[in-house]
């Protein structure tokens, strides 16, 4: 897996994606399938894309008691998905079980990463909300060396911190980064943001947007744009 886009389909259906999808004749964007749309359209919509040529990271940032997590990641590998993800606040305990669930009979599985803390999350509201009270830039590097020492693929973290990640958890530990935004675009409601090209610098792997992409004027356009200042 080389450095990629990966667009966000954040929308409420599978009629609103695949006409937003239908505008790309040419390369199949890598795109991302979030709560929204999974949870409105289930497993077809997966299979749905797949069959169209798409690569998938499937985001359901699973949450919850280590039993429940295996049981659910051992559904989720029966679809042919390249990446899925968890919260790394769920704990090591609930990391190991999901990569359990995750892999296949054969020992193959779709690259599991967690996610260190959302890219809306700010300092002051760590503080005031979640009660942590180290830097962010400290919780994301425990959390992702959590991950790879529960033997996960990479996490989920903000352009900011990727390149801090790959020092602690080695080049080879994905960052797949959102807080993505052009430089003549709005930040919306991320607070940890930067460019495609800035991300890129700061040592991502994947960068995933949504907004800049899909609300375009000119989605394939933005698409190539984003390609450019990201790939070369």
């Amino acid at each position: 897996m080389g450095k990629d886009v990966i667009v966000a389909c954040d929308f409420a259906s599978a009629e609103q994606t695949t006409a937003f999808l239908d505008r790309f004749t040419g390369r199949k964007p890598f795109v991302k399938i979030g709560m929204e749309l999974y949870y409105a359209e289930g497993p077809a919509i997966v299979r749905e894309l797949r069959r169209r040529g798409h690569r998938i990271f499937l985001d359901l940032k699973l949450h919850d008691i280590p039993n429940t997590v295996k049981k659910t990641m051992a559904v989720l590998s029966a679809l042919d998905v390249e990446l899925v993800n968890l919260h790394a606040a769920g704990t090591m305990a609930m990391m190991t079980a999901a990569l359990e669930g995750l892999t296949r009979p054969d020992g193959t599985r779709p690259k599991l990463i967690a996610v260190t803390q959302l890219t809306s999350t700010d300092q002051e509201s760590m503080e005031r909300d979640l009660w942590i009270r180290e830097p962010i830039e400290q919780v994301v590097l425990h959390y992702a060396l959590t991950a790879r020492n529960a033997g996960l693929d990479g996490v989920v973290c903000s352009p900011l911190e990727a390149g801090k990640v790959h020092e602690v958890c080695g080049t080879d530990f994905l960052t797949v980064t959102p807080g993505v935004r052009f430089a003549d675009g709005a930040a919306g409601d991320q607070k940890r943001v930067t460019t495609p090209a800035g991300a890129a610098a700061l040592g991502s792997d994947y960068i995933v947007v949504g907004r800049p992409i899909t609300a375009a004027e000119d989605p394939v356009a933005a698409y190539e744009r984003c390609l450019r200042e990201f790939v070369g």
